[in-house]
């Protein structure tokens, strides 16, 4: 079972309908015993990072997170894989979960548009990677986000090209997984990604 974490800044629903379309059982959530007993956990998040950290830590959920990481896999989706690092900048400084190491910045070009909004393609670093089992290149996800982590390369899985490079997935090497676009919302590549998180789990 794939807890899903409801600590109020989340995009939960479409979540919960890709989980269901693919027959993955889960839960939505904001009980830390759900999530010491599920198998997987996924953290979705919209909105700026310090609100939603701010509510991440009223859920009193935050240790329980940090301890599932050590040992069953963990997603975090869109705002939620920017919360997997140790700091943003958006408004004001905020520490994150500090499960990855990096940062998160807004997207420093001035020569796009920005938010980065609609499908880009990603460029695979880390082929290997259990999430992206079973695409077929090109692989096209969809973004929304004006703020970008910056991480280490051998943190990232896949990179998106929007005037630079922007780091699209990323993960610890072990159980954590972050994806900067929305898989739930991303097509077929998107609900693969979806379905190998789920394997994990088995």
């Amino acid at each position: 079972m794939i807890a899903v974490i409801d600590y109020g800044a989340g995009n939960l629903f479409s979540v919960c309908n890709a989980l269901n379309y693919l027959n993955i059982e889960h839960k939505l959530t904001k009980n830390a015993d759900d999530l010491l007993a599920a198998d997987a956990l996924i953290l979705p998040g919209v909105g700026a990072f310090p609100a939603a950290m701010e509510m991440l830590h009223a859920s009193g959920l935050v240790d329980t997170i940090l301890s599932c990481a050590k040992e069953k896999p963990l997603l975090g989706i869109c705002l939620g894989m920017q919360m997997l690092l140790e700091e943003s900048d958006e408004v004001a400084p905020c520490k994150g979960l500090g499960l990855i190491a990096g940062e998160v910045h807004k997207i420093p070009s001035q020569r796009v548009i920005i938010p980065h909004m609609g499908w880009n393609e990603l460029e695979v670093t880390q082929p290997d990677c259990p999430l992206l089992q079973g695409l077929n290149a090109p692989v096209y996800t969809y973004f929304v986000h004006s703020y970008q982590g910056f991480c280490k390369p051998e943190n990232v899985a896949a990179y998106c090209d929007y005037d630079g490079k922007i780091p699209a997935l990323i993960t610890d090497g072990k159980f954590v997984y972050g994806a900067q676009f929305h898989p739930e919302k991303s097509g077929e590549q998107g609900l693969q990604m979806l379905r190998n998180f789920g394997g994990l789990t088995k």
